[in-house]
């Protein structure tokens, strides 16, 4: 596993501030593949309901085995493959994921779905949270946010490429279609980082268990992962039921849901990018100011979904809104864990991201199945990046006014 992040040079790195290592692209290659199988499946909710004969909220609930497959998946993962070498890690999840969506493309019922879901859903957490200490040691201090947007703009361009992709080869050819499809991607993704990840960026003294354990268990990073998973379920209350929203209550047809997807995995990427940039210059303004615009943009989103203009506005918005926290929440949570336990607080934060998921796709269907209805998901979710912005301003003030923690240096 990788050592502790640090400012020293290391192989691979960019010697000068305009070029990224090409070990970040690779990441980036990895995951693309990797997000593709997170998000395809809100676009299939209709079509995997009607063939196994399931409700869409029952179809849901993939997205929340998933979540919590990664959430579960991702700490264990990464303590049993701390002391192996990061290719090995990397290429032995690109393998895990790519059998995984091969039993999703061949699984006859709701059941074999589900568990090849979460088969699938091992490798999310490890790899974006291994992927994310790599990157910021690939760059100067102050570009490491950007360097984390970087790496997950791969997670960004499978929402703007994939889940679009993924729901127009469902409606034409079916949703296993999608599923083999994606197997493909696995393939040349495990291609790309056997050629581009180099050995000499493998090797690092691993940290003493007891170490990495006890740096979880610091307050400011358990804030920081609080923030994480109300984020995350605020966004996913709305974006895992977007399909019969656009259908049903906005009156889409259901091949005009595909474009619109693209609008929201174009606001991902211009998102994930500002909040890169945002956060290298002024980390905690960028938590509180990327809360607060997600908080408005979901609770403005309730009234946009009557109209078809505007909701189609409000998916590429929600998009630049959800993922502008990305990169400021990640780095806040590794700079409160600096020293013996990044890798695994990395890991963690990427598997409280999906237990947001997995909470918020459960929300979702509560509100559809037993609560007011599709019409009221976005007003229900602002919730919940509410109640992080409550969390992140409660965390600031006690870093800013503990006498016992040392300052971490940065302009807020």
């Amino acid at each position: 596993m990788a050592p502790p992040v640090s400012t020293n040079s290391t192989p691979g790195a960019a010697s000068a501030r305009g070029r990224l290592p090409v070990a970040l692209y690779a990441l980036t290659a990895g995951s693309f593949g990797i997000g593709c199988a997170e998000f395809v499946i809100m676009g299939l909710l209709l079509q995997v309901a009607a063939d196994l004969r399931v409700t869409i909220a029952a179809a849901g609930m993939l997205v929340s085995g998933y979540a919590l497959g990664v959430f579960a998946g991702a700490p264990v993962l990464t303590l049993l493959t701390r002391r192996m070498p990061r290719k090995a890690v990397l290429l032995a999840l690109m393998v895990i994921y790519t059998v995984g969506n091969a039993a999703c493309a061949l699984a006859p019922d709701y059941t074999t779905l589900m568990i090849a879901r979460v088969l699938t859903s091992l490798t999310h957490g490890t790899f974006f949270g291994v992927g994310a200490v790599v990157a910021t040691g690939l760059v100067p201090e102050d570009r490491r946010a950007s360097a984390i947007s970087v790496m997950f703009s791969g997670l960004t361009l499978a929402t703007l490429l994939g889940m679009p992709a993924g729901a127009w080869l469902g409606l034409h050819l079916g949703w296993r279609s999608t599923f083999w499809a994606m197997t493909v991607i696995g393939l040349l993704s495990l291609a790309v980082i056997a050629l581009l990840v180099q050995k000499s960026q493998d090797h690092g003294a691993p940290v003493a268990l007891r170490d990495e354990l006890a740096t979880i268990g610091r307050p400011q990073v358990l804030l920081g992962l609080l923030m994480t998973v109300l984020q995350s379920m605020g966004i996913f209350a709305v974006i895992t039921y977007v399909q019969p929203l656009l259908t049903r209550v906005s009156g889409f047809g259901e091949a005009a849901v595909s474009p619109i997807l693209l609008l929201f995995g174009a606001g991902m990427i211009l998102g994930n990018v500002l909040g890169g940039r945002f956060a290298d210059r002024t980390p905690t303004r960028a938590v509180l100011a990327t809360l607060t615009t997600l908080t408005l943009v979901l609770a403005a989103m309730t009234l946009a979904i009557h109209s078809q203009v505007l909701v189609v506005a409000f998916v590429g918005i929600l998009g630049i809104a959800a993922f502008a926290t990305v990169s400021p929440l990640q780095l806040r949570v590794l700079r409160h864990a600096q020293g013996a336990g990044q890798n695994l607080a990395s890991s963690f934060n990427i598997a409280a991201f999906n237990l947001g998921n997995g909470l918020g796709a459960w929300m979702g269907g509560v509100v559809v199945d037993h609560g007011p209805g599709l019409a009221a998901l976005p007003w229900v979710a602002a919730l919940a990046p509410m109640a992080a912005l409550g969390v992140a301003l409660f965390s600031v003030r006690l870093e800013l006014g503990s006498a016992k923690v040392a300052p971490i240096p940065e302009s807020i």
